[in-house]
């Protein structure tokens, strides 16, 4: 089975009220991080409802060992490319490290995303930014929250590790999707975090989960491009090569949307416990 979507349903762009809709109706949605025009337009033609601009593209396409070098500039640069390939997917945009230290610098530096052609922006933190992610709700900039492995973050972390396998650190988890749902953000993406403690969150909040590394039980999956198409050398535990069986690039987009809705995507070793 090849996953096409809903004719009618894609000649409209995707919005945080069709994501809403389909994690009440238990449907799960596609997400991929790209970061160029023609990777997001077949993004566009293949129907997956939700396209990432991750400041990863610090290690996938600039050469740097994390995604702390990342600048706003970089960003714009990528989320504009992205914007013209693609009119329909609800496209995030991340803000990278240090441009949302303060409320201020977070407001200025999401307007720049949201100009850029971004639909949400997305914050890596806790319960210290439910009042930031407040402000940008109350100002009417959909927020994308990030809890688990925040990459910039870590060298703080000590590494990119699992989060949340220790019962303190799964409840504080939980608590911060709590607070900050509360605090007015639309999506959570949930990375590197055990299955059950994500499948807790996805059935505490009502807004849709997004996860990578998380278990099958989350409302969607990310996968990298680069991952999906075997580009990384050493790729994590929770990516799978859809090329392989696919045989080119549009069909691993089409195998990698099919298997998420159907379940099949993540698989067990996938999995973190």
């Amino acid at each position: 089975m090849v996953y096409v979507g809903n004719t009618e349903a894609l000649a409209k762009p995707i919005t945080i009220n069709t994501l809403a809709a389909k994690k009440r109706a238990g449907e799960k949605f596609i997400t991929v991080a790209l970061y160029d025009a023609p990777m997001a337009a077949m993004a566009e033609k293949v129907g997956v409802e939700v396209v990432l601009v991750g400041d990863s593209l610090g290690m996938t396409v600039l050469g740097y060992p994390s995604t702390i070098p990342v600048t706003m500039e970089q960003m714009i640069y990528h989320i504009e490319a992205v914007h013209r390939g693609n009119k329909r997917s609800l496209i995030i945009g991340d803000l990278p490290f240090m441009t949302y230290a303060t409320e201020e610098q977070a407001l200025h530096n999401a307007a720049r995303v949201m100009r850029a052609g971004a639909n949400m922006v997305k914050l890596e933190g806790g319960a210290w930014l439910a009042n930031t992610v407040r402000m940008l709700s109350e100002r009417g900039i959909p927020v994308c929250a990030h809890l688990g492995l925040t990459p910039q973050s870590v060298n703080k972390f000590g590494g990119f590790r699992v989060q949340g396998r220790a019962q303190e650190h799964a409840d504080q988890i939980l608590d911060d999707a709590k607070r900050l749902t509360d605090a007015g953000a639309d999506l959570l993406v949930l990375e590197c975090v055990p299955a059950k403690l994500a499948k807790a969150i996805t059935e505490a909040i009502a807004i849709p989960t997004i996860g990578i590394g998380a278990g099958r039980d989350t409302d969607a999956q990310v996968l990298v491009i680069n991952d999906i198409l075997g580009l990384t050398e050493s790729p994590p535990k929770f990516a799978k090569n859809f090329l392989i069986e696919a045989g080119d690039i549009p069909g691993a987009l089409r195998k990698y949307a099919d298997d998420v809705k159907s379940g099949v995507f993540p698989e067990d070793s996938h999995i973190f416990n």
